[in-house]
């Protein structure tokens, strides 16, 4: 396993020194913007929000660009086809539908990304888990609608019973997987597209792209420098419902950045929140003031990963573990009148070497 070291849908503020001029090219999904500025970008829609690449290379025609967009593109619906939840012949969907204990045949890339989900739950005392996708449904989340009425205690308990990373085997030397009770269901939507960046970005190396910046709804890994010499700025949100607003930034230097929180999918009932974020030990939405953390790992499945399950695990927990698993991690509370931040050892290390705050934004 990789030693450790965010946003939910990022900021879309271009703050800085250059302003790139947006040109519509229509290529399938893809939007590019021409080379105006230390960059030229590309994104296009995948997991049910948005993908974007920044390249910086003075080696970039039109056709190159297009077959570097075409190739992240086509990534990341590898990614799809395999761990999507919403498409019936995904691996994943067809795994979940596999009503038995019988083992499952899976590819190298699901067997990659669920045997990291298996060690980030283990990291985060059960905070992360993969199979947590009853719960969420039954709260009203995902392909579901909000309740009229909270689940009961009773419901709560019988679907907690093919719930729990335990209840799935996965066999690395024969490439299958296993139900130890039938009805379990996986979801990795919250290691997914932490996994998608780190394909999109080994796609574009194998191409002999070494400086890049890239995100996937909210996601982040970076690489290299820009064109004028500067390493990828990237913003941490202020975990608010109104405008979004750049909170806290640092310089992303070869590795990635990612962020959970509850700040933008939930709803409210009797004048109480609702988070989407349901913890897989009580059946029932986190309740605690951690508004949202953010990690950086080598890896952004990884950082994708472990943010959710610090996030599960609340501000006193979810920083004593990032404290000791030595995690750059950086923690924003709700306090009566604003926020408090709290950002890990390992994170102030890295804040202290990036540039002030007011710079921020200049990449994402």
């Amino acid at each position: 396993m990789p030693s450790p070291v965010a946003l939910t849908p990022r900021a879309k503020v271009l703050l800085g020194i250059g302003l790139l001029t947006l040109v519509a090219l229509s290529v399938h999904r893809l939007w590019l913007a021409g080379p105006a500025g230390p960059y030229v970008a590309f994104g296009g829609e995948t997991m049910g929000t948005t993908w974007e690449v920044k390249l910086a290379s003075r080696d970039l025609g039109p056709d190159e660009i297009r077959a570097a967009a075409a190739t992240a593109q086509a990534a990341l619906d590898e990614v799809v086809g395999l761990m999507s939840t919403w498409e019936p012949d995904s691996e994943i969907s067809r795994f979940n539908a596999h009503r038995s204990t019988e083992p499952f045949g899976i590819s190298p890339h699901t067997a990659e990304v669920l045997a990291a989900a298996a060690e980030a739950s283990v990291m985060t005392r059960n905070g992360f888990d993969v199979t947590v996708g009853p719960l969420v449904a039954a709260w009203g989340f995902g392909a579901a609608t909000p309740p009229d009425e909270p689940p009961s205690d009773e419901r709560l308990a019988k679907l907690r019973e093919r719930v729990g990373h335990r209840l799935l085997e996965l066999d690395a030397d024969t490439g299958t997987l296993r139900k130890r009770h039938p009805d379990l269901e996986v979801d990795v939507s919250a290691i997914a597209k932490g996994y998608g960046v780190d394909r999109v970005a080994r796609a574009l190396e194998a191409e002999g792209h070494r400086d890049y910046l890239v995100e996937v709804g909210g996601e982040l890994r970076g690489s290299g420098t820009r064109l004028d010499g500067q390493t990828w700025r990237v913003a941490i949100e202020r975990p608010s419902e109104g405008m979004r607003v750049i909170h806290e930034a640092l310089d992303l230097a070869d590795t990635a950045m990612a962020t959970s929180g509850d700040y933008r999918n939930y709803y409210e009932r009797d004048g109480r929140r609702v988070s989407h974020t349901i913890d897989p030990r009580t059946g029932r939405p986190i309740t605690h003031e951690l508004a949202s953390v953010s990690v950086v790992h080598e890896s952004a499945m990884w950082a994708d990963a472990l943010a959710t399950g610090l996030n599960v695990l609340g501000p006193a927990a979810g920083y004593h573990v990032a404290e000791t698993l030595g995690l750059p991690a950086y923690f924003i509370l709700r306090r009566e009148g604003g926020f408090q931040s709290r950002p890990t050892s390992a994170m102030q290390t890295l804040l202290a070497a990036s540039l002030p705050a007011e710079e921020a934004g200049r990449d994402r």
